[in-house]
């Protein structure tokens, strides 16, 4: 039977359990660890340049204290990271030209969504881009500024993906993938209904963070669509239980 999506390992932060996490190192050894997606996040530096890093300093990362938010692209090209560079996102779409990705807009700055889409857009981002934040208005104004790829569901599209009646759902939701954790506190997003609504909803169920084979089999069992590992060469042999 045809699968209504195809099943992505995701690498967060590329093989972050092998190389400095968000380099160019790390997600190059996640593909070749059988990683299919990357996962990576991104902030903007005062001089207006998208760099590849979770945090929105350097502190734990490369040791340098400075908000990327306030110093220029040269300075932060100063840091390093487990002695990897820190890559600019116009790098790393460059050095993964075809690859499916999930990108994660972490300042909650919406004069930044117009800029980004314009970069995504230039490296054939539509086709192979899923967009997600934790801020529901910058994935809203995603969606407002007519870009053509997917988005993740907002936090209140996963509300409603949980609570809401289906046919209501279905009017309210205008993300793709519903990209969460197993649980958010005493939530358990992991249960068979969850992924029973998302399918019938068709939206991706794809999960972070999993590292751990028997839970990523157990997973994929019951229909998830993505797994998010720090370590995919872990769960590569899983995913090919799937195939």
């Amino acid at each position: 039977m045809k699968k209504p999506f195809r099943l992505r390992l995701y690498a967060h932060r590329g093989a972050s359990a092998c190389a400095p996490e968000n380099s160019l190192a790390a997600f190059e050894i996640a593909l070749a660890d059988g990683a299919n997606a990357l996962e990576l996040d991104i902030h903007r530096t005062a001089d207006g340049h998208f760099v590849v890093a979770h945090d929105p300093d350097g502190a734990r990362t490369a040791g340098c204290d400075e908000r990327i938010a306030e110093v220029g692209l040269d300075e932060v090209r100063r840091w390093t990271a487990g002695g990897e560079s820190i890559p600019t996102l116009t790098e790393f779409l460059q050095a993964f030209p075809d690859t499916p990705l999930s990108i994660d807009l972490k300042p909650n700055d919406p004069t930044a969504v117009e800029p980004l889409l314009e970069v995504l857009s230039s490296h054939n981002g539509e086709a192979r881009i899923t967009v997600a934040s934790f801020h529901d208005r910058l994935v809203r104004r995603v969606r407002r500024l007519g870009w053509q790829g997917r988005t993740a569901l907002t936090r209140s599209e996963v509300a409603a993906l949980r609570l809401a009646p289906l046919a209501l759902a279905k009017r309210l939701i205008r993300g793709h993938a519903a990209q969460v954790p197993l649980r958010s506190g005493p939530i358990r997003l992991d249960r068979q209904g969850f992924l029973d609504r998302c399918r019938k909803l068709g939206i991706r169920a794809d999960y972070w963070v999993v590292n751990d084979p028997d839970e990523a089999r157990t997973l994929l069992t019951a229909g998830a669509t993505g797994l998010m590992s720090d370590d995919p060469a872990l769960l590569a042999p899983v995913f090919r239980e799937f195939e």
